[in-house]
């Protein structure tokens, strides 16, 4: 093409410097430009002056030659993104049969390095499908047994090609003697032992990197034992690996745990993947009292910590001990943020028992004291409001006082604005919609009351009671113990207590609804001139002219072998508030009958001594919650 680009200058159409630039262009094929990213020129007009290219946003683009000279830097065919163009089945093939030479190929057209990141944006998925991942990890392992490449420890820092070939064993250990620190040194260290089996020499390549941490660990023992918790972790476990004997005079892994030494802050500062590690280290270096210290550390730990620190208990039978301490901090409210954001994340059926109520109010009180900290954290307080669940769980035990007591301190709470208190209000409403007034100030409607004797309300609320403080108490209980006995998808006895609690916390909320519309009363005085709640009928049935007698009570009095109906029945509802003579008809299990009444008269009732002498603390609050009296009852 330069004879035509030549013929282009000597015409006008083209100046002169840009020759060589379009002929490198039109012999490569390939360009890059800065904006619209990798381009395939597919035709060259050396009339008009313009070539054609495509690029991946702008396929068919067609460009001034002047302008493409200028803008366009042209790209070799060896390089990757020119041979993804032009043949990506080669590439997939290699990707099969010679995963190095690919890497190679694309770092070598990349000016020798790139990052994991950059590597996977150019080969997927064109050439390398859904199983990018285990494919790279796989590569990498060959990478780091090459001595061309040099595979970081993290993902940020590229991957290096060197012409010139290391061994494995010289990059490591240069790489670890030429980190500054012995933090620096461990990751170094950790690479080296993750590869040490691809090594010529282990026991000398071992022993050299176990030597130089030997010298250091000693210094970095007070003023950072995690670090050199982590040294002698790793120290060991490259002589395990290497087959190697201690040095004499090594310091040994106990002697981190010094009686002065701060447990919460070691295990902190390190890895989380060592955590495991050093608990069990200090159960050796402390066997009479590891797990009250460990039970005393959770107050001042982090959520994940803590929940590492609960798992070593329970694996060694502390599970109870534990208990009693979570209750204790729980009930006393000194539980700290942190140490009930793992509480609540877990929420472990091996703590149903203690999982109630008090959790949250012990919630609000240690957001509330946070408040005063300089380092406070909203985590537990994000958490509350992200998971739909857990206020309504935890005080799904609780019964309505409790809840009506939770709900004033949540609105009085400066933890939460005004906002996430509605949405956290909403939560309690929709569960437990007795609430509501509560809440919004309003009253409910008088006509939603239920008129019940003092008899059916006593059971009522002793049914209640017996299921909050009873029943729901030992199904938390059976269901903790269920739990321990392992797999629980074929666990009978735990899905037998889950299912037994769905039952009771559905009879929980159905004795909720009725007893908060619940009111109590005697019977006493009712108007006899119609039929009312609390008279009794004398009725004839016209039908077969027998003589029957209705007594017509509360809502939960029906008695239907004595004669006794609830006011609610279809029977009662057909003769409330008709006169003597009046005739009435109902239907009886799809029997229509026809009677006319005959008398009308207070009922007669005796009630139980003990009924009768709790009756006028009931009055004042007959079902547990403020009510009013409903309306056309005595």
């Amino acid at each position: 093409m330069r004879e035509e680009f030549e013929k282009m200058v000597a015409a006008g159409k083209l100046e002169r410097q840009h020759v060589n630039a379009l002929v490198e262009l039109t012999d490569s094929g390939f360009c890059m430009h800065r904006s619209w990213g990798f381009g395939r020129i597919r035709t060259v007009d050396t009339v008009f002056a313009r070539f054609t290219i495509d690029f991946s946003s702008k396929p068919g683009h067609t460009m001034d030659l002047a302008f493409a000279a200028a803008s366009l830097k042209p790209i070799s065919k060896e390089h990757v993104l020119a041979r993804k163009a032009a043949d990506p089945g080669q590439l997939r093939e290699m990707a099969v049969t010679a995963p190095k030479e690919l890497i190679k190929l694309v770092l070598t057209s990349f000016g020798g390095q790139a990052t994991a990141d950059q590597i996977q944006q150019i080969l997927v998925p064109d050439v390398i499908g859904e199983d990018w991942k285990k494919w790279w990890e796989a590569t990498k392992r060959e990478l780091k047994k090459d001595g061309h490449f040099k595979v970081p420890g993290k993902k940020a820092e590229p991957v290096i090609y060197e012409v010139k070939e290391v061994s494995l064993e010289s990059r490591l250990l240069g790489d670890f003697k030429a980190a500054k620190g012995l933090k620096a040194r461990l990751v170094v260290a950790a690479e080296l032992l993750k590869n040490l089996g691809d090594i010529a020499d282990k026991q000398a390549t071992a022993r050299e990197v176990i030597d130089l941490l030997n010298g250091e660990v000693g210094s970095y023992q007070r003023t950072q034992p995690s670090v050199a918790l982590e040294a002698i972790f790793i120290r060991d476990e490259l002589k395990q690996e290497a087959g190697l004997e201690a040095t004499p005079g090594e310091i040994e892994h106990m002697a981190i745990w010094s009686e002065e030494a701060d447990l919460g802050g070691i295990l902190e500062a390190l890895p989380a993947a060592r955590h495991r590690k050093a608990l069990e280290s200090f159960k050796l270096a402390h066997p009479a009292d590891w797990s009250e210290i460990l039970m005393g550390s959770l107050n001042s730990i982090s959520a994940k910590l803590a929940r590492e620190i609960a798992s070593v208990l329970i694996h060694e039978g502390k599970l109870e001990e534990l208990k009693e301490t979570l209750a204790r901090r729980i009930s006393q409210h000194t539980a700290s943020t942190e140490l009930l954001l793992w509480l609540a994340r877990d929420r472990n059926d091996s703590f149903a028992d203690i999982l109630g109520p008090e959790v949250f109010r012990a919630m609000l009180t240690a957001m509330e004291r946070d408040q005063f900290n300089e380092k406070r954290s909203n985590k537990l307080r994000d958490f509350i409001l992200d998971d739909q669940q857990l206020l309504v769980e935890l005080i799904g035990s609780a019964d309505l006082e409790v809840i009506k007591d939770l709900t004033r301190a949540l609105q009085y709470s400066p933890s939460f604005d005004d906002m996430d208190k509605r949405s956290l209000l909403a939560r309690i409403v929709k569960s437990y919609p007795a609430i509501q007034s509560l809440i919004t100030g309003d009253q409910p409607r008088q006509e939603t009351y239920l008129v019940v004797s003092w008899e059916s309300l006593e059971r009522r609320k002793n049914e209640y009671h017996e299921l909050v403080q009873k029943k729901i108490p030992a199904n938390s209980k059976e269901i903790a113990i269920a739990r321990s006995y392992g797999d629980l998808r074929e666990n009978h006895e735990y899905k037998a207590a889950k299912e037994m609690q769905k039952l009771l916390m559905r009879r929980k909320a159905e004795l909720e609804t009725q007893l908060v519309r619940a009111r109590g009363t005697d019977f006493a005085n009712p108007q006899t001139n119609v039929v009312s709640i609390g008279t009794t009928v004398q009725a004839i049935d016209l039908e077969t002219g027998e003589r029957e007698h209705f007594s017509i009570l509360g809502a939960w009095d029906s008695d239907p072998a004595q004669g006794v109906v609830s006011y609610l029945s279809p029977v009662a509802q057909a003769l409330m508030n008709r006169a003597v003579g009046d005739e009435v008809e109902f239907e009886v299990h799809g029997v229509q009958h026809h009677h006319r009444i005959d008398t009308i008269s207070a009922c007669q009732r005796s009630m139980p001594a003990e009924v009768v002498s709790e009756a006028s603390a009931l009055a004042a609050e007959p079902s547990g919650i403020e009510a009013k009296p409903a309306a056309g009852t005595a």
